[in-house]
């Protein structure tokens, strides 16, 4: 189990314990090692895919204990132990957490919000230490991410409730609009004279792949409550394969079974299967039926604007 930055900011502490200067990444290296991760969970990345977890709960570790002046930063990416971090192995916790942190006036500083309308920042009175939120030792940016993702799927879900009590007229414009939006179909109103007029063999529109109509795509588009049959599946393939058509994309708001996407990826032509999830997930990617409300910017440090030269 990857542990927490919680649980990391302990064993970091004491690699730096020789007062040499230490590189980030080694330190990742050495530690993964130390706490026996398998390959796997050093594999294992952010919900964004953009970073490692470990990798972004030490350097969150490392945030931490450098803002309460444990640990100092010699130059990008290269940390040395503080006098004070010594002295903290010497008192030999058995843990350091953020609410041990809280000892230290450097690190209240920085876990305390400012007043609205205020610069300064709010201070403790007296010895009364910080009441921190326990969590499930995530990371601040690992909490933002799930955060995001658990708003995401709740946006999901709503839509595909709504596209499933829409009509099939609705259902066949949403189709246009979603196709048109990631680049395919020509113009808008090329899509909308290629969907919905075929009915031939079980194809419900033909769309350009791209603008100039270089290949084609025959659509499949239903409005299914319960599982779509492998049948319906292998009689869209049929219908591909009457036309000499070597691409086609079969949406429905509801799932395929497990042997529908088995025969999908043993036959020619190509066939993308696009269940209910997928098509709200594409829906949200795109843009389509949504609005933005709310922009949150989430800033990371410029590394070249502070490279020594």
């Amino acid at each position: 189990m990857i542990p927490t930055y919680e649980q990391i900011m302990l064993p970091f502490l004491e690699k730096l314990q020789d007062g040499k200067v230490h590189k980030l990444s080694d330190l990742v290296d050495n530690l993964s090692d130390d706490l026996n991760l398998t390959e796997e969970e050093k594999r294992t990345l952010l919900p964004s895919g953009k970073q490692p977890l470990f990798r972004n709960r030490v350097g969150w570790a490392r945030t931490y204990l450098s803002k309460a002046k444990l640990v100092e930063v010699v130059k990008r990416a290269h940390f040395k132990i503080t006098d004070r971090g010594l002295k903290v192995l010497q008192d030999k916790p058995h843990e350091i957490s953020a609410h041990y942190l809280t000892q230290f006036q450097e690190f209240v500083d920085f876990i305390t919000p400012k007043a609205k309308g205020d610069e300064t920042r709010l201070k403790i009175s007296g010895q009364t230490p910080v009441e921190l939120k326990k969590d499930s030792g995530e990371s601040p940016q690992e909490s933002l991410e799930y955060a995001y993702l658990g708003l995401k799927t709740e946006l999901s879900n709503e839509l595909l409730s709504l596209v499933k009590d829409g009509t099939p007229a609705f259902f066949e414009t949403l189709v246009i609009d979603l196709i048109t939006s990631m680049g395919y179909g020509g113009s808008r109103r090329d899509a909308g004279e290629a969907i919905g007029k075929s009915g031939d063999g079980g194809i419900d529109g033909i769309i350009k792949e791209d603008k100039l109509g270089l290949d084609i795509i025959y659509i499949q588009a239903k409005k299914w409550e319960n599982t779509v049959p492998v049948k319906e599946v292998r009689d869209f393939a049929g219908a591909l394969l009457s036309k000499k058509a070597k691409k086609g994309i079969f949406i429905t708001t509801s799932g395929f079974p497990k042997k529908a996407y088995e025969y999908v990826g043993q036959i020619e032509p190509k066939i993308i299967l696009i269940d209910g999830s997928r098509l709200t997930e594409l829906m949200i990617e795109y843009n389509v039926g949504l609005s933005v409300a709310q922009v949150y910017e989430v800033k990371k440090i410029d590394s070249d604007y502070f490279e020594e030269t």
